[in-house]
């Protein structure tokens, strides 16, 4: 449990820096067009911090970590968030500095998003099992029914 939240802490960690660093670079650089430095922070708040939030509550209702696939998943999936952000922070660097993105840049993005994808396999996998295993009964399950008349 600790693992998913140590991650969801050090993605908003990493979040808030990006935003700051994309301010900072683009008012230095007095830069105002679009560049995919823009879009460092949000995805690293939603794809990291937001997403592991969400993985810490599914572990509580159905303890992901005791599943198969949960290193797999967490290991994949933050392999992957981190090649698609490092490339999408050269790439906007780049951007606003005036230089010429190689061509190379574009295939190491995409092998970031294929391992995502990968990851959010494996995550899904491992739900579905751990939903699977899960008592089929819950508190409101057992609580006495009432009727309003």
């Amino acid at each position: 449990m600790k693992k998913l939240y140590y991650a969801a802490h050090t993605y908003m960690i990493v979040g808030l820096v990006s935003g700051l660093y994309y301010r900072e670079i683009t008012k230095l650089n007095d830069f105002t067009g679009d560049s995919q430095l823009g879009l460092v922070h949000t995805h690293v708040l939603a794809l990291g911090m937001l997403f592991f939030l969400i993985a810490l509550a599914l572990e509580k209702l159905f303890t992901l970590t005791a599943g198969r696939l949960f290193n797999a998943f967490f290991w994949t999936y933050n392999a992957g968030l981190a090649i698609t952000v490092a490339v999408m922070t050269v790439r906007g660097t780049q951007t606003v500095l005036g230089h010429h993105t190689p061509e190379a840049a574009a295939a190491i993005a995409g092998i970031g998003h294929i391992t995502l994808t990968v990851g959010l396999i494996f995550f899904f996998i491992n739900l579905g099992k751990c939903i699977a295993k899960a008592p089929a009964t819950t508190d409101l399950d057992t609580q006495p029914q009432t009727t309003d008349h």
